[in-house]
């Protein structure tokens, strides 16, 4: 498969963003890797094997889950539609090419995530055991996204007032942004012995340190406005000094004066 069709399929599945811009990176995001994922099963399909399947299944229901379930929070929560309303305000004043412009770059950057899957598939590469390993980081990364955003869920619903630290927040603040980590990791991973060339080692590993890149930018932005929300609450400033904010037993615990995050 071409790799501009490809880029299409993404530019398309993310499209939904001419709505409200922030959907470019929400809704139209999981729905883009969805698509990439069915994408590269149907351009490939005469040479897929099992173990490509999988990893081809996991982009799928990954961006599916995490698309519903954003989607699901806009419609549902009153509380996160208190947030996004002044984003839907301001992409009506955005300019049509400003969001042409975020469009394009959001497009590439998901086939860059997604690219060494795609260029194990080109290059015909034999399936093997880093490719099993890549999937099962990926699947890690799944589940652990899927329950964070399980147990904000539960603990929101006992208290909406208060910040979560329960579960796998225990460990760390954005637990969800971790599992994000996870997921493109073992994507990387699998294309790891399959690469061929410096552009394509340059593209994968560009399309891995973007996605670290806005994990931490992310983490950046909660952090200010969990701040913002319970910084007077002893409590929290309790939890915000002993648990890292990302990574596990690495005692970074806030990234906000970090300017070079700023999305």
């Amino acid at each position: 498969m071409n790799y501009w069709i490809f880029l299409l399929v993404s530019l398309g599945a993310c499209s939904l963003g001419f709505y409200a811009y922030i959907w470019f990176i929400s809704v139209g995001y999981g729905l883009a890797i969805s698509a990439l994922g069915v994408s590269m099963a149907i351009g490939f399909h005469a040479t897929m094997g099992l173990p490509e399947w999988i990893a081809c299944a996991l982009l799928f229901i990954y961006g599916l889950r995490l698309g519903g379930y954003l989607l699901y929070r806009e419609i549902k929560s009153a509380s996160y539609r208190r947030v996004l309303n002044p984003e839907l305000e301001r992409s009506k004043r955005m300019p049509f090419i400003a969001k042409l412009g975020l469009w394009i770059s959001c497009g590439f950057l998901y086939t860059l995530m997604t690219i060494p899957i795609y260029f194990r598939l080109n290059n015909g590469a034999e399936s093997d055991v880093m490719l099993w390993i890549g999937m099962g980081v990926m699947l890690f990364g799944i589940l652990l996204e899927s329950m964070a955003d399980l147990q904000k869920n539960r603990a929101k619903k006992k208290n909406s007032h208060r910040f979560v630290d329960t579960g796998l927040f225990r460990i760390v603040r954005c637990p969800n942004y971790l599992g994000e980590l996870f997921l493109w990791l073992g994507v990387l991973l699998t294309g790891t012995t399959a690469l061929q060339g410096v552009w394509q080692w340059v593209l994968a590993i560009l399309g891995f340190l973007m996605i670290v890149w806005i994990m931490f930018s992310g983490a950046r932005r909660l952090e200010i406005r969990q701040d913002r929300n319970y910084g007077e609450d002893p409590e929290y400033q309790a939890y915000v000094k002993s648990v890292p904010i990302l990574i596990p037993f690495i005692p970074l615990y806030s990234v906000k004066k970090y300017k070079f995050l700023v999305a």
